[in-house]
């Protein structure tokens, strides 16, 4: 956000509210770089922060009230206290802020009685960006300044958005999204240890780019079909004797298959080889050998589409087509599956008309066309201004 859109989220927020904000944080989305449903089987993924953002402003409220408005929704939500039940409607979104008001306390970290929020976005949605972990971070950072700390350690912050979303929105996520946005690095990579978890970052050449392809594909049985492969893999490691499916390398998991029914032992195929596959694309990272890693994130989507089968035709298909361009180094799909998008990495030099070639071809099988998104690495959550 440059000095002119900050100044411009200053005025919308004093319009909004009738006074200026005194803090905003922001943060970014993330893309799922490689490490297909590795999270909750104990091994690693890499993810990547993304130059698209959430950012928040904010001031205390001197009547203890509670106030939130996003910039995309018609009016602003005032609660006099604390609801202590989820907000319903279209005004759910708050309950992604008002969570991590509620994990301070848990945490033990100080927060404002009473608080006046403002959101704006350009993460794109539906696209797979992780908007709400961004959310969660940029609301933790301003309501810790607005009640007089400064900062969080980028681990906390994250555990902290975690909680949020685990405890009080419901939804069952890993470390990825959240840890993702704490830890960005420009010019870089978080690498995520689950099992600790434990960060770190690879480094991530400027002349390198992502592009996202979503197909806008939504699968009406995705919440049943994550439960499936979940159990799935729990099982296989339970068979197989070991605490996670993460904890054996593909040479060890190699004469064990027969163990394991033939559907389960592509689940455990998969995620054994993803594991190994984040730690070979973080060593072809500190090479620079973005060859090596195209073909990795390619391997890693034939993978989910053959082993762990939670890709789709259209997601097949536009693998297939960003394989085939020559200044396409890899792709594969980003996120649970199922659905979704497709995340290729590119030289420098891979443009707008290429994207729209790609997408083209992708529509003359499958109708519409995708949705083209270009990103680059970029800084994880922070504060960007002070009043």
């Amino acid at each position: 956000m440059n000095p002119t859109e900050t100044a411009s989220l200053i005025q919308e927020f004093k319009q909004t509210y009738g006074h200026a904000p005194v803090v905003i944080a922001r943060a970014p989305g993330r893309v799922e770089f490689i490490g297909n449903h590795t999270d909750y089987n104990g091994g690693a993924v890499l993810g990547a922060a993304i130059d698209r953002y959430v950012w928040v402003a904010a001031s205390p409220n001197p009547q203890g009230r509670l106030r939130l408005f996003s910039a995309n929704g018609p009016a602003v939500l005032e609660l006099p206290a604390d609801p202590g039940t989820k907000v319903t409607g279209s005004d759910a979104w708050a309950n992604y802020p008002l969570g991590v008001w509620r994990s301070l306390k848990d945490f033990g970290l100080p927060r404002p009685e009473g608080f006046d929020l403002f959101v704006s976005s350009n993460l794109p949605a539906g696209a797979g960006l992780s908007s709400s972990a961004a959310l969660e971070l940029a609301v933790a950072l301003a309501l810790l300044a607005v009640a007089g700390q400064d900062g969080l350690a980028p681990d906390q912050l994250a555990k902290l958005g975690r909680h949020a979303e685990n405890h009080y929105v419901g939804v069952p996520c890993g470390i990825l999204d959240q840890g993702t946005s704490a830890h960005g690095k420009l010019g870089h990579l978080v690498h995520i240890d689950c099992r600790g978890p434990v960060f770190s970052v690879v480094p991530f050449p400027s002349s390198a780019h992502l592009w996202i392809f979503n197909t806008r594909e939504k699968h009406a049985l995705i919440d049943g079909m994550y439960a499936t492969r979940n159990r799935e893999c729990l099982d296989a490691a339970k068979t197989l004797g070991v605490a996670l499916l993460a904890d054996l390398t593909p040479a060890q998991l190699a004469p064990l298959e027969s163990k394991l029914a033939p559907e389960v032992a592509q689940r455990a195929k998969h995620i054994v080889g993803e594991h190994a596959r984040v730690h070979e694309t973080a060593s072809a990272l500190e090479k620079g050998d973005l060859s090596a890693v195209g073909k990795l994130l390619t391997a890693s989507h034939r993978s989910s589409q053959h082993l762990f089968e939670n890709s789709t035709r259209a997601l097949d298909d536009l693998v297939d087509l960003l394989e085939k361009h020559p200044k396409v180094y890899g792709a594969r799909l980003t996120g649970g599956g199922f659905g979704g998008a497709v995340m290729a990495l590119t030289q420098d030099d891979f443009s707008e008309k290429d994207a729209a070639e790609i997408s083209q071809n992708y529509s003359a099988h499958h109708g519409g066309a995708p949705e083209v998104i270009h990103l680059q690495s970029a800084d994880g959550a922070q504060i960007i201004w002070r009043g």
